[in-house]
């Protein structure tokens, strides 16, 4: 069984950047992984494996974290990655 998780990617400093501050953004929010499992209809376990990495986040993921969170889709990359 393939697991979906790219142990390259994860280990990436950008990757973990974002990993980080998808867990700050929720946390900042009040919301706890079963209240943002609710809201965009998955379940807890896959909010957890994103925040940990063990899921790839998918860019459209990524905005609907974004929006429910009620950040800009740039708040999850590097400075360095955003800049024109």
């Amino acid at each position: 069984m393939r697991s979906g998780r790219n142990p390259r990617a994860v280990h990436d400093p950008r990757y973990k950047f974002l990993l980080k501050r998808l867990r700050e953004a929720r946390v900042a929010a009040g919301l706890t992984q079963v209240d943002v499992a609710k809201a965009l209809g998955k379940t807890q376990a896959w909010v957890s494996k994103c925040e940990l990495g063990e899921r790839r986040i998918d860019p459209l993921d990524l905005q609907s974290f974004a929006a429910l969170y009620r950040l800009p889709f740039s708040y999850f990359l590097p400075k360095a990655l955003t800049k024109g």
